[in-house]
């Protein structure tokens, strides 16, 4: 997923209400002991491995800088060099398509004394037979659900006369950015197989659906999620340097110097400055895996790709704590003679499951039984209980001090290209996405293992902030700091 979307997660549908298998519970705890030893084993982050990580992370993204292709990190231009600068002004819109739903915001700028004077969205559910439609039908639909958001323009938003609605395009999915505000779209993903719009120009298919719906707007900056929190970021604050989304799925961007970009190939910005996509979710070296993460990547719909994503992002945690306490209940019994069909189906346990159990403070864990029973189909008494909060732990662990390593491997290449620049001051990395933002032990590891690759004193000039939902209106400023007038 090249120009990944990975904020959205959290969506908790209710458990299927399926009949209950009757079944033994014996506590087998003790028989399983062996099965988390070895999983704490090898799922084990100590100071070597995630310096390892570290620099492999600021290796990888050197070679992919250096030619496309270069590395597994794709290291994708944004053509954003002029970033927002609070002294914007004027009506701007944003639209943000990502996955089964779109959004629309408008926001009205009032410079450096007033910022944001006043902001507005809604949030559109796109019809699944558009999901499988015709380029023409979906961007057809999107412009009317625009046309009909402008139409309710009003109160404090107003257009200086003489000028054109400008708008910015968070779009997230893998796209060959041409421009600030062009590029070829390579594939859909997320389900999404709409014919006609592959090897073309997303931009163009948008403008082309406004003027069919005579809606007069124009999109002057085309950006992925990532870029878009980095920009929402950095319009408070100019010590924004990285922003990482954590939520579904996971990426990376940064602002790098263009002379150190060698497959720019001279063609430099007005500020000497871009932003890098990194499409992080692709790396894979040295990374601690066992034989649930091969498992699961062997079954996945892209086996051998976006290992740091499938070790680090919300999509995938729970499933790997199911398919070890899958393994638990066939090899030790943990749940007693009988393994439920709801353990063994694939991806039935999610991170907000796992995450649910992590904030269980009760005595008898009441609520680690409950969900194992309502989404697991098992019982449990409290030392089972126990043995899965510890293994929920041991894979949360990973996945947050391996993200921590990769941010530092991210500050680690542009310190090395620009001594004191990042770690002789203050640096901010701006977070989003719904793991981060709903699980306070991911937070707490990543934060840990930041901490213990830079050293207390350094550290302290590393700021990890959370950014909540920067990226919308990030791509408004983006349209603003790009707008043609």
């Amino acid at each position: 997923m090249s120009v990944s979307a990975v904020g959205s997660f959290w969506l908790s549908p209710s458990p299927g209400k399926l009949p209950r298998p009757r079944m033994v519970v014996r506590s087998s705890a003790v028989s399983v002991a062996p099965i988390l030893t070895h999983l704490q084993k090898q799922c084990a982050t100590p100071l070597p491995v995630l310096r390892h990580v570290a620099d492999a992370m600021a290796a990888d993204m050197r070679a992919g800088l250096a030619v496309d292709g270069g590395s597994d990190l794709k290291m994708i231009l944004s053509y954003v060099d002029t970033f927002p600068t609070g002294n914007e002004k004027g009506l701007f819109y944003a639209l943000d398509l990502g996955g089964t739903n779109f959004r629309v915001l408008r926001v009205q700028l009032g410079g450096k004394d007033e910022r944001v004077i006043a902001t507005e969205f809604e949030q559109v559910t796109i019809p699944q037979e558009l999901m499988f439609g015709t380029s023409e039908e979906l961007f057809d639909f999107i412009a009317c659900g625009l046309a009909n958001f402008a139409k309710k323009e009003g109160g404090k938003f107003h257009l200086p006369s003489g000028r054109k609605r400008e708008i910015g395009f968070t779009f997230s999915f893998p796209v060959k950015q041409t421009s600030i505000d062009s590029g070829i779209l390579m594939k859909w993903t997320k389900g999404f197989a709409v014919s006609g719009t592959a090897g073309r120009d997303v931009v163009a298919c948008l403008n082309e659906a406004m003027e069919r719906q005579g809606l007069d707007m124009q999109v002057s900056a085309l950006v992925n999620d990532t870029v878009g929190t980095l920009a929402g970021a950095r319009y408070w604050d100019d010590d924004v340097m990285v922003a990482v989304i954590l939520g579904t799925g996971t990426n990376a961007c940064y602002v790098e110097r263009t002379d150190v970009i060698p497959k720019l190939q001279g063609q430099m910005s007005s500020s000497g400055r871009t932003i890098i996509s990194t499409e992080w979710g692709a790396f894979s070296n040295g990374l601690p895996l066992t034989e649930f993460d091969r498992d699961m990547d062997a079954a996945s719909i892209n086996p051998g790709e976006q290992i740091f994503e499938k070790t680090i992002s919300g999509m995938y945690l729970g499933e790997i704590v199911r398919r070890v306490l899958l393994k638990m209940a066939e090899a030790g019994a943990l749940f007693g003679e009988y393994v439920s069909e709801k353990l063994s189906t694939p991806f039935i346990l999610r991170t907000p499951d796992i995450c649910a159990m992590q904030q269980d403070n009760s005595d008898h864990l009441d609520a680690v039984g409950a969900i194992l029973y309502d989404v697991a189909g098992v019982k449990s008494d409290l030392s089972v209980r126990k043995m899965v909060v510890e293994v929920c732990d041991t894979i949360v662990k990973r996945g947050g001090r391996l993200a921590g390593a990769g941010i530092v491997g991210i500050l680690q290449k542009m310190e090395e290209d620009s001594k004191d620049l990042i770690f002789g001051k203050r640096t901010v990395v701006a977070m989003d996405g719904g793991l981060y933002e709903n699980y306070p032990q991911y937070r707490r590891y990543l934060k840990e293992a930041v901490t213990e690759l830079l050293g207390l004193e350094m550290s302290k000039n590393v700021v990890i902030e959370h950014s909540k939902d920067g990226s919308g209106i990030g791509a408004a400023l983006l349209a603003a700091s790009n707008s043609k007038y």
